[in-house]
């Protein structure tokens, strides 16, 4: 039996990956990792930064990292799991046997690029929908704007304010590199970035769609995902 732990991209919820769970293989014990601010955790403040979100999802984890365990992160929830790694192996606690990075160069080879997240509204929602991070619906319901966009916001807060800090970091386990193959946000030629944090293989995987290819093209990552964990167990 294997523990997943599922980090959301920005604006995400643990919700995003609950309907994973009747499609992994009976071996995979899903555990979708809620963020402050959202989800069941909506009346919680927002994180002010990224070390500020990887010291919560740290606590609320590590009860469950004295088992076989593997992280799936996507966007956003790649750089989480990054440097939730670094935290798991600086405090002790023993290192994923697989990671799923998905939809994020590595953190090292990221541009410098013009801030978003303090946009004004309107600017904020062009900029967003552009890359297909808010359904055509949610334009025309300003109720669910208003709840959505400052969620985003402060998500787009914490990786357009992340600074990627060298460190002697590597993990033994191996990592499977995950994009969609449409996606207007990846330079592909930087997805090879991740191969300097393991000292195992990373394997890459392409799939139908662009940045959120993972709700695009479900059954064929889903079967990734069991085909790599399965590996792990045997």
């Amino acid at each position: 039996m294997i523990k997943l732990f599922c980090l959301p991209y920005a604006g995400g919820s643990a919700v995003v990956y609950s309907k994973w769970e009747k499609r992994l293989g009976d071996f995979i014990e899903l555990y979708p990792v809620e963020l402050a601010g959202r989800g069941k955790r909506f009346n919680e403040p927002f994180y002010d930064s990224m070390e500020d979100a990887v010291n919560n999802i740290f606590n609320q984890i590590k009860g469950h990292l004295n088992q076989t365990y593997a992280f799936f992160g996507h966007s956003m929830g790649s750089l989480l799991v990054y440097e939730l790694c670094q935290k798991i192996k600086e405090e002790g606690y023993p290192e994923p046997a697989h990671i799923f990075f998905s939809g994020r160069e590595a953190p090292q080879t990221l541009k410098d690029e013009y801030t978003v997240y303090d946009l004004p509204d309107e600017e904020f929602i062009k900029y967003v929908f552009h890359y297909g991070g808010m359904p055509e619906s949610f334009l025309e319901n300003k109720m669910l704007l208003d709840i959505f966009i400052p969620i985003l916001k402060a998500d787009f807060k914490i990786v357009e304010t992340y600074q990627y800090i060298e460190k002697d970091f590597n993990l033994n386990c191996d990592f499977s590199i995950l994009s969609g193959k449409e996606d207007k946000k990846l330079d592909f030629a930087n997805l090879k970035g991740w191969e300097k944090f393991s000292t195992g293989n990373c394997t890459y995987f392409t799939f139908e769609g662009g940045h959120f290819y993972i709700n695009e093209d479900i059954e064929n990552t889903i079967a990734c995902i069991n085909k790599q964990l399965q590996k792990v167990c045997n």
